[in-house]
């Protein structure tokens, strides 16, 4: 039989590895709550006239047909043909779209331009003040840019619920006054992450344009950023 010194020194080392085990995992959810609040959707309300000067160095502006048609074409070469994709009465369109995007999908793994971090534009308003903050709640709607490819809308992954711009105290005041009188403040809302790489674009038709093709980008949110449009 073991000895009660061998039976102690067994107990003691489960322990031990019991205890680092719950260090790690304790580190590893810190690690995931710091990632998660990457995309924290309270921040600065900026007045500056140029937008790109508050992005950080390393994006891709796309806000511009031309842009993104040349973005679009380094991933998947040419956009698809939409006519023959809807069909003469749009009928199965939908499995022919199925299968393009599951298609295209696999065609893009590997490339470079799915890691590339892209800023793309929602249009925003502010709402109401929130005083705890010192913000004014954010509402947001996607913008639509026509190109040859079809209408482009960019679609964020993960957008926080929390969309709150913060302007200095002294905007704070005249802007809030402005609000108060039920005008509208209207805000561009600077969207930055990255393509998700399972299932970065999405080809569709848009719903009240039969025939009209749509090229939807998901990308997953790292950022967000707000700047008056006046």
């Amino acid at each position: 039989m073991p000895s009660v010194l061998s039976r102690a020194l067994h107990i003691a080392a489960h322990c031990l590895l019991y205890a680092t085990f719950l260090i790690v995992i304790s580190r590893t959810t810190l690690i995931v709550s710091a990632y998660a609040q990457d995309a924290d959707g309270m921040r600065p309300l900026f007045t500056l006239a140029i937008l790109t000067s508050i992005l950080p160095e390393d994006v891709r502006f796309l806000d511009d047909a031309d842009l993104i048609e040349r973005f679009l074409e380094s991933l998947d070469g040419k956009p698809p043909n939409w006519k023959t994709m809807y069909g003469d009465h749009g009928e199965s369109h939908d499995e022919r779209l199925f299968a393009l995007n599951r298609e295209r999908d696999q065609l893009r793994q590997g490339q470079e331009a799915l890691t590339t971090r892209l800023t793309f534009i929602w249009s925003g308003e502010l709402s109401t003040y929130d005083v705890e903050s010192g913000g004014f709640r954010v509402a947001i709607g996607p913008k639509l840019i026509p190109t040859r490819w079809g209408v482009v809308r960019f679609k964020p992954d993960n957008l926080p619920s929390n969309l709150v711009a913060i302007p200095s105290p002294t905007l704070a005041e005249s802007l809030r006054t402005r609000v108060s009188k039920g005008e509208r403040i209207e805000i561009n809302v600077a969207i930055t992450g990255r393509l998700l790489p399972e299932e970065s674009i999405i080809y569709d038709f848009a719903h009240d344009e039969p025939g009209q093709g749509m090229v939807m980008p998901v990308v997953r949110m790292e950022r967000v950023d707000y700047v008056l449009k006046d």
